[in-house]
């Protein structure tokens, strides 16, 4: 959301930065995250469209930024905020509905927002005009690849939803599985795979912000 783009055109350097289609949509995914969390406990049907409905969206608001050449800080931290904020929520609703896992799901979701708030912090601390930008060949990788990061996002969020419907309607069974176990089973290992590539961000975006304050430090004594 804050890639390079080419000159501003006269329609979006007027527009206000609260107005920019990027985040007019950001503001829609916010209230379908909402409604998500309000049916949770209750109507699982209701919540399970508005949080994949809001999560798709995030595909489109960058559509969006590109397009029209609108790109901004606050859509980038607004998209990042809404991406943790929404699976977080989800998570707080699993660690209900399957107490005996609450640590693993817990630590998945702390290791989530640690990470990504760190990547973020660091890439605005040092002046890069997109946190989507990095030297590491995995970060490189997953930020540059659209097919790939879409791929690692969308099954890390199945892997949750598919957990959560599983609870309410586990579906037909085979052979003593039901099918939204083994739709859980099948998207766990691109939810492990993300967590690894979180923890990379976490690591990456620490060592950044070290090397920054080193650099602080030697201009200081000098």
């Amino acid at each position: 959301r804050m890639e390079d783009s080419p000159p501003s055109t006269s329609r979006s350097s007027s527009t206000p930065v609260w107005f920019f289609y990027p985040n007019l949509i950001g503001y829609a995914r916010i209230v379908l995250a909402l409604l998500s969390m309000w049916w949770f406990p209750s109507s699982p049907g209701r919540a399970m469209l508005c949080y994949a409905v809001s999560a798709a969206l995030d595909a489109f608001d960058g559509w969006a930024a590109r397009t029209f050449n609108q790109n901004s800080r606050f859509g980038a931290m607004l998209d990042q905020l809404t991406d943790r904020c929404a699976l977080l929520s989800l998570v707080m609703a699993l660690c209900v509905l399957y107490p005996s896992w609450q640590f693993s799901l817990q630590l998945s979701a702390v290791v989530d927002i640690a990470s990504h708030w760190l990547h973020l912090h660091a890439a605005d601390l040092s002046g890069k005009k997109t946190h989507k930008q990095s030297a590491n060949p995995i970060l490189h990788l997953y930020y540059t690849s659209r097919p790939f990061l879409g791929f690692m996002c969308a099954g890390n969020e199945a892997f949750y939803l598919f957990l959560y419907i599983a609870h309410f309607y586990p579906g037909p069974s085979l052979l003593g599985v039901s099918l939204m176990a083994f739709l859980s089973f099948l998207a766990f290992p691109i939810a492990a795979v993300k967590s690894l590539i979180s923890l990379v961000h976490l690591g990456t975006a620490a060592a950044d912000v070290v090397e920054m304050d080193e650099k602080a430090r030697s201009q200081k004594k000098e």
